[in-house]
């Protein structure tokens, strides 16, 4: 017989702040751009995807998750991933995932 005592249980705990999260009412499109997209389109996704990040309650763990997966396409947390990945480079981000 299996000894489940040893599992390490749910994880949803990782996950559950998804649910709470003001982009599952929002078109993915808004956060990823299409390929080819250039300026001013891109600057206006990004500005538009960054006002559902503002009004978000779960926009810190957000950000923490996608500098903590480094993230490589997106808005998350409110920033895009060149501004993820500065932050990264700075080392600050603990910083950047507090003011998130």
């Amino acid at each position: 017989m299996t000894n489940l005592t040893r599992l390490p249980g749910a994880f949803d705990h990782y996950w559950d702040w998804q649910l709470r999260a003001a982009c599952r009412e929002t078109d993915t499109s808004v956060f990823f751009h299409p390929s080819g997209e250039r300026p001013p389109a891109s600057a206006e996704r990004d500005a538009a995807a960054k006002e559902v990040c503002a009004r978000c309650p779960v926009r810190a763990a957000c950000l923490e998750f996608a500098l903590a997966t480094r993230e490589p396409y997106g808005v998350w947390g409110g920033m895009t991933a060149e501004e993820r990945q500065a932050v990264l480079r700075s080392g600050r981000r603990r910083e950047a995932a507090v003011v998130g």
